[in-house]
């Protein structure tokens, strides 16, 4: 039987001019194994696989473009283990960048011990949520998502986290609207690509594209800031993720339904626009 490193290099050798990285096979190679954590994978480098056929039939997956995430089924966010599926889109660094702005943030308007109430819009996988909920267990959290299936995925991933957070589905601020909540923060990764040119493929090919896509004429950064004061009894704070070519599009959309509020964006750690919060007085 081969060992571990063999079937790294051969791995690589198979993939060098396709993109393959070494950490997805670190990742794979994790859960066949049954390895706690990547570092395992160095340590018992010299073992034999217990499988070389099953990560041989990965490799080739991971050689079509398909992302090692749907591969494995899950995929890590701020030190969760969540699910994940074509229904979903896979969590990304941008987006834990968009829980960590906001966790500095919030405090600025609230005390965050405080049993503030925090909606989740376009929830998906529950990551934004689930990430949020644990760190501020006072919160009172919801998600919501226009997709039954990404629903299904999310209320898995908050039941195998023993989190107490409700899921309601419909578009936007809809089911907010419908259920009668008042929130104090609302936060959303929305489709924010502009084009499916811009997407690489394997994104393309293997994410909801109603998750992905930017429409101007029909998207939750509208439906949101245009009827946030149905949902807003005292102070809120909205966060939302963004593609930088948006922001003359939402400085008009803020311009056009709201009053008595600050905006700040900000940058992920490539440099890009990222990142819009807008506090409501």
């Amino acid at each position: 039987m081969p060992t571990i490193a063999e079937e790294i290099s051969r791995a690589l050798r198979l993939g060098k001019d396709k993109g393959v990285l070494a950490v997805d096979l670190r990742l794979l190679i994790r859960a066949n194994e049954g390895f706690k954590d990547q570092m395992d994978v160095f340590l018992h480098r010299d073992e034999e696989m217990k499988d070389p056929a099953l990560f041989r039939a990965q490799v080739e997956r991971l050689l079509s473009g398909e992302p090692v995430e749907l591969i494995l089924g899950e995929a890590e966010f701020l030190g969760h283990r969540l699910k994940v599926t074509r229904d979903t889109l896979i969590p990304r660094g941008e987006t834990e960048e968009l829980v960590a702005l906001l966790t500095q943030i919030a405090p600025r308007y609230w005390d965050a011990r405080n049993f503030l109430v925090c909606c989740d819009i376009g929830t998906g996988s529950g990551a934004i949520a689930i990430a949020l909920k644990a760190q501020f267990p006072n919160w009172v959290v919801s998600g919501t998502d226009i997709s039954q299936a990404a629903l299904e995925v999310a209320r898995e991933n908050i039941e195998s986290e023993g989190l107490p957070i409700r899921l309601f589905q419909g578009d936007a601020l809809e089911p907010l609207i419908r259920e009668n909540i008042a929130a104090d923060i609302i936060v959303s990764n929305p489709p924010y690509v502009l084009s499916p040119e811009e997407a690489q493929p394997s994104v393309r090919d293997y994410e909801p594209s109603s998750a992905l896509y930017f429409n101007p004429d029909d998207n939750i950064y509208e439906k949101v800031i245009r009827d946030v004061r149905k949902v807003k009894k005292g102070a809120l704070l909205l966060a939302f993720e963004i593609d930088p070519g948006l922001k003359d599009y939402l400085d008009g959309l803020m311009s056009r339904y709201l009053s008595d509020y600050e905006c700040t964006y900000k940058e992920d750690l490539n440099g890009f626009l990222r990142f819009l919060f807008i506090y409501l007085r």
